[in-house]
């Protein structure tokens, strides 16, 4: 019954997916707004499935008849679990105002995001390289549905198809790789794989380096890293842009689950291999992300060429892993303080937007606090947190990821990360400055503006939980689920279950 508990949060998701794509069947008998309900409620469901082993340390690998040692179910995949259920709940409750006036919102809809939710937790929990590759594809595959889903918007075709095409071609890579690794190791199971490298002279395995190098390209795609974040201006200018913050922030939580897991349980004797490649990437990363993200006059892609530099900030934390553990736990805190922010920027820009589509440009942001001041203000909070302003979780993020990143010896790196935030203060607080200290544009102007409704309350809270992020400690210390150390303590124990045997 144990190990059933540990797989019911899946199956739960699962099911729902199913039901809902039967449920769409019968077009006239529910309402978007039915189908927001009912998944809130199945995700709501499977977050309290979540909780029941939430803290405890474990792994274990259920039904090993069944599943064949390719799932391991830790508390690894259970923090992971409370992440992507929690995005996927706040994209839904975020965006229910958005689905509801947009008539291309149809019931199967919400079965493909409850499709990519299941396809995230299983590569959360995979330990096999195929398995990971199907739990990878399903994920991808709803979320090219979904980026083509605004049939109003003629610029769905080309990031669909610029996504689906670039996506199906590093996918092929992502296979060649495994093809090699098998080759090498006669085995496509991470453990065996951890096996064969602690016996092994690897000097005598070069299929194996060439396979793995192959497989990072598809993470460095996946979380669009320098070179491949080509695609991301367009694909999320094409999408809906609920649909952007989902990926921006849920979808690259997942990615990084998979990698982060194969890097510290398996890969951890032999990661300093690509060093050197991490490091060109996130110069590059930062370099180029920093310059489109200055650059830009729409809104949605600036967040768009800034979800490339927070790539970069992650990455530095990724590099530092191979000479100290320790950041590893900053790396799961970035990932946690981005999602917030994330979610909460592209999310609330798709809010102000659910009625009309005035709001694109800085300039159309002019006065919207004299309009809307409540709406300024949690943007302001979003801004402050991704562009690492003290009291926001997102400082919070990047001190411990710098700091780790020094402790490792990449000091050069460091400085660099620390230069893009202070550029970054530039691009967030234009737009901070144009909500405040400018007029109104006449034609922005909504005086029959309805916010009280379930996506406002639900962006409020992101608000308040990044500014709690950033201060908690201080201000909530009687509250521990807010202390900053309990969030901590909690991302440590799930680092350390990894290495439970």
């Amino acid at each position: 019954m144990s190990q059933f508990i540990h797989i019911l949060p899946v199956i739960t998701v699962l099911i729902a997916a199913v039901a809902l794509m039967f449920m769409s069947m019968y077009t006239d008998k529910f309402s978007v707004k039915t189908y927001i309900g009912v998944s809130s409620i199945v995700l709501v469901a499977a977050l309290i499935f979540v909780f029941i082993p939430f803290g405890e340390s474990f792994s274990i690998k259920p039904y090993n008849s069944v599943f064949n040692n390719v799932l391991i179910f830790d508390t690894f995949s259970n923090f992971f679990y409370v992440l992507l259920i929690g995005g996927t709940l706040l994209t839904l409750l975020i965006g229910e105002h958005y689905f509801q006036h947009r008539d291309y919102f149809k019931g199967e809809f919400f079965s493909i995001l409850l499709f990519a939710l299941f396809g995230m937790m299983i590569l959360a929990n995979a330990n096999e390289l195929i398995t990971a590759y199907i739990a990878l594809e399903i994920a991808s595959f709803s979320v090219y549905i979904m980026v083509g889903y605004n049939s109003e918007d003629s610029r769905r075709v080309e990031a669909i198809f610029k996504y689906l095409v670039l996506g199906s071609f590093i996918g092929a890579f992502y296979l060649l790789g495994v093809v090699l690794v098998y080759e090498a190791t006669q085995t496509t199971n991470l453990t065996e794989i951890s096996n064969f490298i602690s016996t092994t002279n690897l000097s005598d395995a070069p299929l194996l380096y060439i396979g793995l190098t192959l497989i990072l390209f598809t993470f460095l795609f996946k979380i669009s890293a320098f070179p491949f974040q080509q695609w991301v201006l367009d694909v999320y200018r094409g999408a809906p842009m609920i649909i952007t913050a989902f990926m921006a922030s849920t979808f690259k939580i997942a990615i990084f689950s998979f990698f982060l897991r194969a890097m510290l349980q398996d890969l951890q004797a032999i990661v300093n291999f690509w060093d050197s490649i991490i490091y060109v990437v996130i110069v590059l990363t930062l370099v180029f992300g920093t310059w489109l993200a200055v650059s830009q006059k729409l809104v949605k892609r600036m967040l768009a060429a800034s979800s490339i530099v927070h790539t970069g900030y992650l990455l530095l934390g990724f590099i530092a892993i191979g000479q100290n553990m320790d950041a590893a736990y900053s790396v799961v805190f970035y990932l946690i303080a981005y999602l917030l922010s994330a979610l909460g920027s592209f999310g609330l820009v798709s809010h102000i937007i659910s009625e009309t589509k005035v709001r694109v440009t800085y300039d159309d942001f002019k006065g919207l606090a004299h309009e809307r001041p409540f709406l300024a203000a949690m943007m302001t909070v979003f801004m402050f947190s991704l562009a690492g302003i003290p009291s926001t979780i997102g400082f919070m993020g990047k001190f411990y990821v710098f700091t780790e990143a020094i402790h490792a010896g990449y000091i050069a790196l460091a400085i660099l990360a620390i230069i893009a935030t202070f550029v970054s203060v530039y691009y967030y607080f234009k737009l901070i400055a144009m909500m405040y200290f400018y007029p109104t544009k006449g034609e922005c102007v909504s005086n029959d503006f309805n916010d009280k409704r379930v996506s406002t309350y639900a962006i409020a809270f992101l608000a308040i939980i990044t500014v709690v992020g950033g201060i908690g400690s201080a201000i909530v210390f009687f509250i521990p689920v807010l202390n900053i150390d309990t969030l901590i303590n909690l991302t440590q124990v799930s680092i350390q279950s990894l290495f439970i045997k």
